[in-house]
């Protein structure tokens, strides 16, 4: 196994402490590291990553602030040097909770945690359905209740038959993150859900009145599904 994380803590020698002990285990990249609950938050909406290790006092923001903003769910293990934290570490549903100063052999028996923990990405594995934040808080979409999704530069927007939702995230994440047999992406700002397709013109789609480009990229791939050609 080897688990792509993100370190957001920002206490440099703690963050390097940290990246030691991943490189050292042999399971987990880290593919980067932030100081602050903004600059994360930026890269984590755009890229998915299995594991978060998340610093709870940080300037501008806590590590929970990132959490209630964080559009899809990792593993998240808490390091923090204070205990109070621990039992809104539990409210969160974290994987684990190390309190610095750790040891390397404490660190190994967090990983263990992790490696046997359920997965805990709701989007990745619900089938029928998926969770995003709006308005502060989460939301479940049916996929049947789902028209479109449409991107919106660093949000995008769910469109279902008789509301708007509009979320922290990219049309990229998304792609990944959806039941892949109900949605397809006809364009680099769209992705459609196929059974609400009324009918198709040269390189435009309608769903309920609403036009939808195809892409030429995207084009085949799409008449493919829809047993066109």
């Amino acid at each position: 196994m080897n688990l792509k994380c993100v370190i957001v803590e920002d206490l440099q020698v703690a963050a390097d402490y940290l990246t030691k002990c991943c490189e050292k285990s042999g399971q987990i990249e880290v593919l980067a590291h932030f100081p602050n609950v903004a600059e994360a938050l930026v890269y984590l909406n755009q890229h998915s990553v299995d594991l978060l290790f998340l610093d709870v006092e940080m300037p501008g923001a806590t590590g929970f602030e990132l959490l209630d903003q964080l559009a899809y769910f990792p593993k998240v293990v808490l390091t923090t040097s204070k205990s109070e934290y621990a039992y809104d570490a539990f409210e969160y549903n974290v994987t684990d909770f190390l309190k610095k100063p750790f040891t390397y052999q404490r660190f190994q028996e967090s990983l263990q945690k992790i490696t046997t923990a359920p997965e805990n990405n709701i989007a990745a594995t619900a089938s029928d359905h998926i969770f995003i934040k709006s308005e502060g808080k989460l939301v479940r979409l049916n996929n049947d209740d789902i028209l479109y999704i449409e991107s919106m530069g660093d949000y995008v927007k769910f469109v279902t038959g008789d509301k708007k939702y509009v979320t922290h995230n990219t049309i990229k994440n998304l792609e990944e993150k959806v039941n892949r047999i109900s949605f397809i992406k006809v364009h680099r700002s769209y992705i459609i859900n196929i059974s609400k397709i009324d009918d198709i013109r040269e390189n435009d789609l309608y769903i309920k009145g609403n036009e939808i480009p195809i892409s030429k990229a995207h084009r085949n791939e799409v008449m493919k599904r829809l047993n066109i050609i």
